[in-house]
């Protein structure tokens, strides 16, 4: 089965085919850096982390570019509360982005361009624009002339009639029309400014980006991503502008990913019920916030509450104390193989191909998650033999490896504390052979405050992460 995506832009799943053979190239709208990310941002991060992580998984080179928005209204807001500059808030905040990503075990982007950086090529897109009649200066501002652009709402569907309708009276008076929307923002006074031929000021937002992705990745893109609240104005606008220019797609396949909302209401700052990543990290473990985002498909809305973070952190429970369970059983498996092998390696096949057949039908990772429970499934099912061999137990640790590349649900991280956890237990065992019970309890209560649990099991003294 070949790869198929849901296009924003024809409704329609497409069999994906890339640019270049082999290679995909990936654009994912970044943060605006003037706070924490919020949870609702985490949802494209890590859906988007895990598109790049399949392509990959399947043999694809990605370049994946993610920007920053490091000057806008709302930098140039905070940076005035808090008594400092524009470029110290962005770097604050970036920091602090980059933490959160890590955080969430998220694989860095292969280019985190910020728009500060690429103020020459903004003001060389518009000025390209502008002398091919698609943007006209007007009081210092440059705007985008909606009606040169005859595809203009052809993302989210709406044509420039309706979108006329929709305006609001009080249209700025320097537009030529109420749907045309702003380049290059002339400065106010104090505000932070570069100097262009229009006069000073900085760039619009929806420029950035069509500025960056052509820099860096060409005139068309593979794939194109974010959340379904950027389909307009953001991403129509940089379709608009980057095709006037180009001539060509600005991408071959659209994706964005549903909201998240907060005990069934929607997120929103009037409600006050935003949740920053920062603060969700402090109590919940990476791979229950990265199991959650997942348990839904990326384009249906996803709730956010105790009982589903409960659910997640049960289901996680699950498949790492599998996972953990092969891992105690090899120290005392056999190296022959037993009969049951060539029927074991079948199995897990077919559990592949259920994997591989999910994630190939638009990315479906609730469906993906199902086909790793059958693997956790079939591993406590091959655990209760009184003997394992290794070739079995490294078939299953395999195959959970290859989809731990993909949704990145076990903590991988933590392996290289193994070791030392190993050698506090040999420590206790040789405490309580020499009755030395006082030392034993006290290497017991250190494991314990670090999270780990000790079992006997009929192959000895096993232990898991709580």
């Amino acid at each position: 089965m070949s790869l198929r995506i849901y296009n924003t832009l024809s409704r329609e799943k497409e069999v994906f085919t890339p640019l270049e053979p082999g290679k995909v190239k990936m654009y994912v709208c970044g943060p605006t850096v003037y706070d924490y990310i919020h949870i609702g941002n985490a949802r494209p991060a890590i859906f988007f982390d895990v598109v790049r992580r399949y392509l990959e998984y399947i043999g694809y080179e990605v370049t994946y570019v993610v920007n920053f928005t490091d000057v806008d209204d709302k930098l140039i807001r905070k940076a005035e509360q808090l008594g400092t500059t524009v470029p110290e808030v962005a770097e604050r905040f970036i920091a602090a982005f980059k933490e959160n990503i890590e955080g969430l075990r998220i694989n860095k982007a292969s280019l985190n361009p910020r728009v500060t950086d690429h103020i020459e090529e903004i003001i060389a897109f518009i000025a390209e624009l502008v002398d091919r009649g698609h943007a006209y200066e007007s009081g210092g501002d440059v705007y985008y002339r909606t009606s040169t652009f005859a595809d203009y709402g052809k993302l989210s569907h709406q044509n420039l009639e309706e979108l006329q309708l929709g305006i609001r009276i009080g249209v700025d008076e320097r537009k030529e029309s109420g749907q045309d929307f702003v380049l290059w923002k002339a400065a106010k006074p104090g505000e932070i400014k570069w100097d262009s031929p229009w006069g000073a000021g900085r760039p619009g937002w929806h420029i950035e980006c069509s500025a960056m992705a052509r820099k860096y990745l060409g005139d068309t893109l593979d794939i194109h991503g974010g959340g379904h609240d950027l389909q307009f104005p953001h991403h129509e606008c940089e379709i608009a502008q980057s095709e006037a220019v180009t001539g060509k797609p600005l991408a071959n396949y659209w994706m964005h990913n549903g909201f998240i909302n907060i005990n069934n209401e929607k997120m929103s700052k009037s409600l006050s019920n935003g949740i920053t990543v920062q603060e969700i990290l402090t109590r919940i473990k990476p791979a229950v916030i990265r199991y959650f985002m997942l348990s839904a498909h990326y384009r249906s809305p996803l709730n956010f509450s105790d009982e589903t973070i409960a659910q997640a952190e049960n289901s996680v429970e699950r498949i790492v104390n599998s996972v953990a369970n092969l891992k105690h059983r090899m120290s005392v498996a056999v190296s022959e193989p037993d009969e049951s092998v060539p029927a074991l390696e079948a199995r897990i096949g077919d559990i592949k191909a259920q994997f591989n057949a999910k994630m190939d039908d638009d990315f479906n990772t609730p469906d993906a998650i199902t086909a790793m429970f059958d693997l956790v499934s079939e591993a406590n099912l091959y655990l209760q033999r009184p003997v394992a061999s290794q070739a079995a137990l490294n078939l299953l640790l395999e195959a959970f490896e290859g989809f731990n590349r993909v949704l990145g649900l076990l903590e991988t991280e933590e392996e290289l504390l193994d070791a030392d956890i190993d050698a506090l237990i040999v420590q206790r065992t040789e405490a309580r052979k020499n009755k030395d019970w006082k030392r034993a309890d006290e290497i017991r209560d250190q494991l314990s405050a670090l999270g780990i649990v000790l079992e006997d099991t009929p192959q000895g003294i096993r232990w898991r992460r709580k």
